[in-house]
């Protein structure tokens, strides 16, 4: 049952957008559907929307014919049974599929020319074959095959049945294969290094000589009195905050409407792009620049989360229902996890006569995990009780590898016997929809500077904190500055504390770094997205994506740095920042056979948002501290 306009859709409706085609556009078993999601109604309608007001239902979708190639976009009416719009975009590939990367490994794996390639390599066993494919940038298709929708592929093999196959890599295989055909184009077979014995596997029963620790007591998470938080469809509640959760196929998972006692802080939260590139100019690696969110989709790639090892303590579990490329849905099991944590200590003082006051700072844990080939992001959103929203990535998974002769390459870490980890980058854009106390917001930008010794100091202690509005997009594209401690606050003008300054949040930035790339390289003509730590636009709902909405097979920059072109006022407005972290990687040895997590986050933290700690009235829970 639909309970609110921003529900996801069900698989009802999935199937439905999917039969509209079918019935008026002649979308039969020839085509492939690659995405079906919401159209999110506009925010007006949300805000006004009361329980038991009617609800109307659009679905967006992006399809395309394997026969003629041209991707097509669809607007359709859920509620009226009927096609709103139709628009074919030559020259765009539509995102990439699950069952293309299954068929691709099924329909290789069988080729004659791919097993005699492998032969080659002493290789006979194909089950223990893993081809992987990858998605491609434009210029690095080679130029015959560059109207086609193609992917060039890994190898890789593991040493028995469940061992890793990231293990072993087949250097120097790789085949490009059209994913609409699936005909095999082209096999590069380069020598490969005659490299080492690497020891890969992870798995405590293939992991040589490994003996467990036998030191680690049982630690138990239990709350007797029950959870604090409240989910009502998807409606979640806990202590002063509200929300609404969401999710589709390319962001995952998304949050709507977050409020705290009532007041909005944000319309919507979400990550729009994860550009990863691998800064190694080996054939095995450099067309290795991977759009995790726009060429793939952390929806797609979500995993289903268990009791007791994703997530610990009280656990609700939230499913999440997605389509195949047939417009058929599937469900993702225990897709969303929300649970509650303790966090420390909140606030405390020690006085002299009254004693000891302290309070322990609790959390609301909202997390999904998603896996992308090798590497997993495990993704956490955290409301605390002083007002902070914390947005938490953990990196893990299994790092590629290759084999090499001689000295270390220079553009990797060696991690094993004659073994080296590339060099690369994971650059996570989160969209960040704002409606502090209300849709008109300003970004101020603030930067420390010390003051000059004068008379009036002469001992050159102060420090002086400039601020400035951000009044068009131009002057929103920003970047993090150490020295002098720049920072940015969303503001309300227009919603005074009682110290008589706006109400605001600020977006503390500690994962930010350079992208260290050349201005004139393949990686910045597609993401020059990552050129900046913050962009400050004018919202549109149809700007969504950063890197543009086609990043498979994508020639340049789409998204920002179009869109900013045109300069809009920012100030007092309707606005959407746009977060650029992430994770600069220089393997380790360390971090090989599998990857402990790597750890980076940023927060959104009140900032004269309320006019004195919140939190003076958390109970204390001395009673329970032992």
């Amino acid at each position: 049952m639909i309970a609110h306009p921003l529900d996801p859709l069900t698989a009802e409706e999935f199937r439905a957008a999917a039969g509209i085609l079918r019935r008026d556009r002649g979308v039969d078993e020839r085509w492939r559907f690659a995405s079906i999601e919401l159209r999110e109604p506009a925010k007006d309608v949300v805000r006004a929307f009361r329980p038991g007001d009617p609800i109307r239902r659009e679905a967006r979708v992006t399809c395309w014919s394997r026969e003629e190639g041209t991707t097509h976009k669809a607007l359709v009416s859920l509620t009226d049974d009927t096609v709103l719009s139709w628009e074919a975009v030559p020259g765009e590939q539509a995102n990439m599929t699950l069952d293309e990367w299954h068929e691709a490994h099924e329909v290789l794996i069988e080729h004659p020319d791919v097993v005699a390639a492998l032969a080659k390599r002493g290789i006979t066993d194909l089950d223990l074959v893993l081809i992987d494919t990858w998605a491609y940038g434009h210029s690095l298709i080679p130029v015959e095959f560059q109207d086609r929708r193609v992917g060039w592929t890994d190898v890789w093999r593991r040493s028995t049945p469940k061992g890793n196959p990231y293990a072993n890599p087949v250097n120097g295989l790789h085949f490009v294969v059209d994913l609409n055909t699936m005909e095999l184009l082209r096999i590069e077979d380069d020598a490969p290094p005659a490299g080492g014995t690497p020891m890969g596997e992870y798995r405590a029963d293939l992991v040589p000589g490994l003996v467990q620790r036998t030191d680690v007591k049982a630690l138990e998470i239990t709350q007797p009195e029950g959870v604090s938080f409240a989910l009502d469809g998807n409606e979640l509640r806990w202590q002063n905050w509200t929300m609404r959760l969401g999710f589709n196929h390319r962001e995952g998972l998304v949050i709507h409407r977050v409020a705290y006692d009532g007041r909005p802080v944000a319309h919507r939260l979400s990550f729009a792009e994860m550009v990863v590139p691998y800064r190694d100019p080996s054939p095995d690696h450099h067309r290795r620049t991977a759009f995790d969110i726009g060429e793939w989709g952390l929806g797609f790639m979500t995993t289903s989360l268990e009791l007791g090892c994703d997530c610990l303590g009280e656990i609700t579990y939230v499913d999440a229902v997605l389509h195949d490329t047939r417009g058929e849905p599937y469900t993702i099991k225990n897709a969303i996890c929300l649970h509650e944590e303790d966090d420390g200590v909140l606030w405390k003082h020690v006085d002299e006569k009254a004693g000891a006051e302290v309070r322990r700072s609790r959390r609301m844990v909202v997390s999904f995990h998603a896996t992308v080939a090798n590497y997993e992001y495990l993704t956490y959103w955290r409301f605390y009780q002083d007002g902070t929203i914390e947005c938490e990535v953990r990196a893990t998974g299994i790092m590629v590898t290759s084999a090499f002769d001689g000295a270390t390459p220079p553009t990797g870490t060696l991690v094993d016997d004659q073994t080296y980890a590339p060099f690369h980058q994971h650059f996570i854009v989160a969209r960040l929809d704002m409606e502090v106390d209300g849709p008109e917001n300003t970004v101020v930008v603030s930067e420390s500077a010390a003051v000059p010794v004068s008379t009036a100091d002469p001992h050159g202690l102060a420090l002086a904190q400039r601020s400035r509005p951000l009044l068009t997009e131009s002057e929103g594209r920003q970047d993090l500055d150490w020295a002098s401690q720049r920072g940015w606050k969303v503001v309300n003008r227009n919603h005074l504390n009682r110290l008589g300054t706006p109400t605001g949040y600020k977006l503390v930035a500690s994962g930010s770094f350079p992208a260290l790339v050349d201005r004139d390289s393949a990686i910045m003509r597609r993401a020059e997205v990552i050129d900046h730590t913050l962009w400050v636009t004018a919202f549109d709902e149809e700007e969504r994506w950063p890197a543009g909405e086609f990043c498979n097979q994508s020639r340049g920059s789409a998204g920002l740095p179009e869109w900013t072109k045109a300069d809009r006022p920012i100030a007092d407005a309707d606005i959407v920042l746009w977060h650029v972290f992430g994770i600069h990687h220089i393997p380790r040895p360390e971090d090989w056979p599998v990857m402990p997590v790597d750890v980076v986050s940023f927060s959104l933290k009140p900032w004269g948002f309320f006019d004195r700690n919140p939190t003076l009235d958390v109970p204390p829970s001395a009673a329970r501290c032992h």
